[in-house]
């Protein structure tokens, strides 16, 4: 399963937003997919960091946007990661799911997977909080995490 692509426009929207309710002026960079998605992220972790929250549609593009990269950087059908209500991606080698509950299925919510990806969280640390429902052999992302998306 590919992750859901937002479109650049919406992309766009979501991160102005986001920078607009941490008082910053609008994206000044390119309207590229993969710069609005970083900047998704660093504006969805300054939201966090501010005690503001994120917005809706900023933790979707960034939530796409890391599960896009981890597809990359893992390429396969291994594995389903699973961030619910936002997105999900098969990756890793191995044997290929195809019908049914993949046997290595990895779920956490959007906030968790986003602290995730961008190393804020150890994978670890996440599993003994409770904040990853992860089972099967080759569940475990460790390996992957955090992603380079600088």
């Amino acid at each position: 399963m590919p992750p859901r692509v937002i479109a650049t426009q919406r992309l766009r929207a979501a991160v102005d937003a986001q920078r607009a309710a941490l008082a910053e002026p609008g994206w000044p960079g390119p309207d590229e997919a993969a710069a609005l998605g970083r900047e998704c992220v660093r504006a969805v972790l300054a939201a966090v960091d501010s005690g503001i929250g994120p917005l809706p549609e900023a933790q979707r593009g960034a939530v796409t946007f890391l599960l896009g990269v981890l597809a990359s950087a893992a390429p396969g059908r291994a594995v389903e990661v699973r961030v619910p209500p936002y997105a999900a991606v098969q990756c890793v080698q191995g044997p290929r799911h195809t019908r049914g509950t993949p046997p290595n299925v990895v779920e956490t919510d959007p906030l968790t997977w986003i602290a995730l990806a961008a190393g804020r969280t150890a994978w670890a640390q996440a599993m003994a909080a409770g904040l990853i429902r992860a089972s099967g052999p080759r569940a475990d992302l460790s390996g992957w995490l955090p992603l380079a998306v600088a």
